[in-house]
């Protein structure tokens, strides 16, 4: 707790996490109230009926008096906010003394450990003395406990018995006072959690609003965000142009290292040279010394041939010559030798310096390198946040958020000879959010809160919805539809392809999610009872999907269009839809919701057009509704999960429908008119929305109108014979995406409501 003096008054506010208390010396300089000019302090019963208030509306269209309220309630926020900041400034000005002084503690621990090291050292060795002392000592028992030990042998028989006795009496004693002790101790942790999960809900209080304070952030993220899209474009140009650098570095180094192999080459062969000419050089030399001691053996027996001296005189003398010749050719390689040794010692110097170079070059590339990761991974976290802020903006002002999904084109389809009339937009800001359709040589752009491309897998469409399906466990009222022409892939985006687990669509793989959720929260002491009803809407009469009497009408196909029975749609106070007489089915796990997904797909109207080889002929509307209660502390949550598949927009000169199918073109085209009547009517906030004009908008009037989370998919198909129904589909989706519905707003319960399987809306 935290208790402040401040004007006479004393501020006490409770903080989620157990904070300490602090004295009156802890009081902040505080500027809050500046926006009304005076002094203003706060207590927990300000803030809680500051967080507790709710705006005061007579008119519920008087948007200027909400608007008004709104800023006047922002700006009480931001007094207690700038309060409680300048209260965290002065605990940080406290925090900065506090670790002083632990510092002077510490210097002060350091020398009495000094101290208790000396002063240990001096007991080691009095224990060391002692220890001899008490060896001795225990050799004079052992003496005396040998003498001792056959009287005692005696008294110990008589002794185990009654030993063993208190012993067993003991151990019983024991384990109940530890039963007692173990049962105390659970009922504390018990005590405790449930202090515990009720300081998490008014921390939950807390967190919602702190959702305002991002909202005045998400401008200032968006800066940083371009400011980090602008360093990433120059850190690319300087990582170029250093990879240039480091090609030219690395082909000079490579020439070097050539150049060095080259001479080292030359080197070894000149060597090889220099080490045969030296050994001609020295057999000469023996040669020559040979031919001298021939001629001194020769002088001897000079009378017998002088004209032999003059020759082997001749031959020394050629020998001589050749000899200085070779003297003379040994000196030139040798300097050859050292010349090429320069060159080899330059070359290394060369070679190292192009090697520190280039590890220099490697070193900068690296650091470049992450920091363009870093920069990356600035710009992924930056965009998710901006995704969070936004989708907590959207949820704050009540739009609806809307998903477009481009489907692939078919086999039978090409592109038109001015090529593809759908593009995406590669900028920042429209990155996975732009779309941009051409027609007539007109480019007609639209921002969503996600586009998907055709190569966008189920498992990708389905984790953008995933926290949105979450929401029903939650307690909420959660609507997803999907809206587009016939053939554009709406029935695939939420039903799937059967037969394909991969391929799943959403209603499916939206049921294993809550399902496993369910099964995961068992253990906090959640239990879930939910129920499923499936119906269509077909010229505009409801059909139960489910109903097992086979002889009504309302379970037929399409060619069979008799009047059966009839159901009618009631909306009560708190803003639940009632369906009278629809089959409402208890359900335990998916493969149960799968039967009933089958037997519904089973009795749904399709039919056939030119269009479209199944085209689904009428309105399907999925609903889940959950119900959940924790045991532990009470808490009890209802909601709701629709899923809808709308049937799909077609022009009859496309279509080619005749008879019933021309019927049906009808009142799918009228329904569809009437939701975009609606969806005009709440986009310019008119008194009258016109609700009643069609089933399908009374049917929907609590997620168009009402308190629920509402995603809407429009299903675009990229055939350029299609471009002028996609315009039309991206054109309904922008106005849909403009329209402000309301906050959403989680429904908890002290009870089971009576009627409750008839409420599905």
């Amino acid at each position: 707790m935290v208790g402040t003096p401040m004007n006479g008054r004393r501020l006490s506010y409770g903080f989620g996490n157990g904070g300490h208390d602090l004295g009156p010396s802890s009081t902040p300089p505080s500027n809050a109230g500046s926006d009304y000019g005076s002094f203003i302090d706060f207590t927990r019963e300000d803030v809680e009926a500051l967080l507790n208030e709710k705006s005061k509306r007579k008119d519920r269209f008087n948007y200027k008096e909400r608007c008004e309220n709104m800023i006047d309630y922002i700006k009480r926020l931001k007094v207690c906010i700038r309060w409680f900041q300048d209260l965290e400034l002065s605990y940080s000005l406290e925090q900065e003394k506090l670790k002083s002084s632990l510092e002077l503690s510490q210097q002060k621990c350091m020398e009495i450990e000094l101290l208790l090291k000396i002063k240990e050292e001096e007991l080691n060795s009095i224990i060391t003395e002692m220890r001899r002392n008490c060896a001795s000592l225990q050799e004079k028992l052992v003496k005396e406990e040998t003498d001792k030990s056959a009287a005692m042998e005696s008294l110990v028989k008589e002794r185990e018995a009654r030993l063993d006795f208190e012993r067993s009496q003991t151990t019983l004693s024991e384990d109940l006072g530890r039963a007692q002790r173990e049962l105390e101790t659970a009922n504390q942790k018990i005590t405790s959690l449930n202090e515990m999960y009720k300081r998490l809900q008014e921390y939950i209080t807390s967190l919602q609003q702190y959702n305002g304070k991002l909202h005045s952030e998400l401008s200032t993220v968006e800066g940083e965000l371009k400011r980090v899209e602008k360093e990433k474009a120059t850190v690319v140009e300087n990582l170029t142009l250093l990879k240039g650098q480091l090609a030219l570095s690395t082909a000079s180094q490579e020439e070097a290292i050539k150049q060095k192999d080259a001479f080292a080459s030359e080197v070894t062969s000149l060597r090889g040279e220099l080490q045969q000419v030296r050994d001609d050089r020295d057999r000469q030399i023996s040669q020559v010394q040979n031919l001298s001691t021939e001629i001194v053996k020769f002088k001897d027996s000079s009378e017998k041939s002088g004209s032999e001296l003059n020759n082997l005189t001749m031959k020394t003398h050629e020998l001589e010559t050749k000899c200085t010749l070779q003297d003379n050719h040994i000196k030139e390689l040798q300097e050859k030798l050292t010349i090429a040794e320069n060159k080899l010692e330059v070359c290394d110097i060369s070679a190292i310096e192009t090697k520190t170079e280039f590890e220099g070059q490697q070193k900068l590339v690296n650091d470049l390198e992450k920091r363009l990761a870093d920069a990356e991974y600035k710009l992924i976290e930056g965009e998710k946040l901006r995704k969070e802020l936004h989708n907590t903006i959207l949820e704050l002002k009540g739009n609806i958020r809307v998903f477009c999904r481009v489907r692939p084109l078919l086999p039978d389809e090409s592109y038109s000879t001015e090529g593809k009339i759908i593009s995406y937009p590669s900028s920042m800001e429209a990155a996975g959010r732009g779309i941009e359709l051409a027609q007539n040589g007109q480019k007609h752009s639209f921002t969503f809160d996600r586009v998907f491309a055709p190569d966008a897998s189920q498992q990708e469409v389905f984790t953008e919805i995933s926290q949105l399906v979450q929401s029903a466990l939650d307690g909420y009222k959660v609507c997803i539809f999907a809206y587009g022409q016939t053939g554009s892939g709406k029935t695939y985006t939420m039903m799937g392809r059967p037969g394909h687990p991969g391929e799943k669509g959403l209603i499916p793989r939206s049921l294993e999610q809550i399902f496993q959720t369910r099964q995961s929260q068992q253990p906090q002491g959640w239990k879930y009872e939910m129920q499923v009803s499936m119906l269509e809407i077909y010229n505009e009469t409801i059909r139960d999907l489910l109903s097992t009497n086979k002889s009504s009408s309302d379970a037929t196909r399409v060619d069979n269009g008799t009047p059966g029975k009839q159901y009618t749609i009631k909306h009560d106070a708190n803003g639940n839809t009632h369906v009278s007489d629809l089959t409402v089915v208890d359900v335990q796990s998916v493969k149960e919701v799968a039967f009933l997904l089958n037997q519904a797909a089973n009795s749904r109207s399709v039919g056939k057009t030119q269009m479209n080889e199944q085209s689904s002929r009428s309105h399907f509307v999925f609903t889940l509704r959950i119900y959940g209660v924790n045991e532990s502390t009470d808490q009890q949550v209802q909601g709701v999960l629709n899923l809808i598949d709308l049937a799909g927009s077609e022009r009859l000169s496309r279509s080619g429908s005749t008879g019933d199918r021309l019927k049906e073109t009808q009142a799918i085209n009228k329904s569809l008119s009437s939701l975009s009547d609606v969806i005009f009517a709440l986009a310019k906030k008119e008194d009258h929305i016109p609700f009643r004009n069609s089933k399908l908008t009374y049917l929907l009037q609590p997620c168009l109108g009402g308190d629920s989370k509402t995603l809407m998919f429009v299903n675009v198909a990229p055939d350029n014979a299609s471009a002028g129904e996609s315009l039309c589909s991206l054109r309904f989706a922008s106005r849909v995406n403009a329209c402000e519905i309301g906050t959403p707003r989680r429904t908890t319960t002290n009870g089971r409501p009576t009627e409750s399987r008839l409420s599905y809306f």
